[in-house]
């Protein structure tokens, strides 16, 4: 479950945690425009060496290795999707070039897995709610969504907690094919729905004790303003795409085999 730690907020004192959400929701689309416009290897890597400084100095960086390590299960898979596709579909045969773009697919998802990652470990759900409010966006959708992102890590812990009170019971889960350890999950997923209806009767009942959507103009105790970091974030977030759109246009980018192997070029 180290998957879904990437989405839980970590309170920190940073810089980066101080950032207002909607100029670092805007980074993060920038990244995530930059990583579907370049299939390349090359670019990949630098956009995932460039968010490197954001983890360090917002530190996180021990949640946000955990986080990776639960996602390397989902690049494995992509990446093996894609080895077994290209080589069926190629008459049984497999080239380097056929290898790099398996794993520029692959970085690709690592790459849009650390942006959202850096941004929800970063951004509390109250200020991601507030800067959704804030850019005129229907509170209910607001609320549904900075709820969700709130449950699914708790969800995810109850999840683990199951799975371990139902190994000390003698469940085995990693036992028999796969669809004996599918059915072995069985014991997990029915107490984790049960229980994440139970939470949602709950937030229904809190949510009417306290008249939500009795008033249509709310007001907020705080709102979000822009400091001098927002800009510097949103002067390297255009900056980023200037870059890009030129690379895009002008610059042929060289695949890693060709520079591992001159003789090619």
């Amino acid at each position: 479950m180290s998957f879904f730690d990437g989405l839980k907020f970590r309170k920190v004192s940073s810089p980066i945690h101080n950032l207002d959400p909607r100029i670092k929701f805007i980074y993060v689309i920038a990244i995530f425009i930059i990583a579907i416009v370049f299939p390349q290897m090359l670019p990949l890597i630098i956009l995932f060496l460039i968010q490197l400084p954001f983890v360090v100095l917002a530190k996180i960086k021990k949640q946000w290795i955990r986080s990776l390590r639960g996602a390397a299960f989902f690049a494995g898979f992509i990446f093996i999707i894609n080895i077994l596709t290209t080589f069926f579909y190629n008459d049984f045969t497999l080239t380097a070039l056929n290898v790099e773009n398996a794993l520029a697919m692959t970085m690709r998802f690592v790459v849009l897995f650390e942006s959202f990652s850096i941004f929800f470990l970063t951004t509390s759900s109250d200020h991601l709610g507030l800067a959704f409010e804030q850019s005129h966006v229907p509170y209910e959708f607001a609320f549904a969504f900075t709820t969700a992102v709130r449950f699914v890590p708790v969800l995810a812990e109850e999840a683990q907690t199951i799975m371990d009170a139902q190994k000390a019971r003698g469940l085995e889960l990693e036992k028999g094919n796969l669809l004996k350890r599918i059915r072995n999950y069985i014991p997990i997923l029915i107490p984790l729905i049960v229980s994440a209806i139970r939470r949602s009767l709950e937030l229904a009942e809190a949510m009417e004790s306290r008249a939500w959507g009795a008033v249509k103009k709310r007001t907020n105790l705080y709102l979000l303003r822009l400091h001098k970091g927002d800009y510097i974030l949103l002067g390297i977030t255009i900056l980023l795409m200037v870059v890009a759109i030129y690379v895009s246009f002008f610059v042929s980018i060289p695949l890693i085999s060709d520079l591992l192997n001159p003789s090619v070029l």
